[in-house]
């Protein structure tokens, strides 16, 4: 199954979102992410926090959901978006039909203050979105008809920490 994380710069939120799908997925999912305007390189939040997580950092760029759109493109199944502007934002059309789902959390890029208190904000997105995934990786997923699933992710989404 592959997963599209989305977000407007696609610099922290679903930078993270795509590294715990695919960490803790292990080769039950294939997660990416993108944005609607990407910031063009990912926060250096983030990259710490991958850093520190023993997560190589060289494949994690900041890039644009047309990518997504294309005949090359990996088939999306589920499309997450993260933030509320991109929630709020008309989708490219992805190949095949995929399900969408909103986990809105709050940016911890937006954090102003001393690097201690950016990690701790990019700390606390980790955790929600860890739970989220947690939480989806432990369904039978494979086996629900598409209505469940969506039924499940919005669940997902308001899950403690959630805007």
């Amino acid at each position: 199954m592959n997963i599209l994380v989305l977000c407007t710069g696609n610099s922290a939120r679903s930078i993270l979102g795509e590294a715990i799908f695919n960490q803790l997925g292990a080769g039950r999912v294939r997660a990416y992410s993108a944005g609607s305007r990407p910031k063009g390189v990912p926060h250096p939040g983030a990259l710490r926090l991958l850093e520190r997580r023993g997560i190589d950092t060289n494949s994690f760029r900041s890039k644009s959901w047309h990518e997504f759109t294309g005949p090359d493109a990996p088939p999306i199944d589920i499309a997450i978006t993260v933030c509320g502007n991109a929630a709020g934002e008309a989708c490219p059309v992805f190949p095949g039909t995929p399900i969408r789902a909103h986990w809105g959390l709050p940016d911890p890029a937006d954090v102003d203050g001393s690097k201690a208190e950016v990690d701790a904000a990019f700390e606390a997105t980790w955790l929600a979105l860890t739970a989220r995934v947690a939480a989806f990786l432990a369904l039978p997923f494979e086996k629900l008809d598409p209505r469940e699933l969506a039924d499940h992710l919005a669940e997902f989404g308001r899950m403690e920490g959630a805007a």
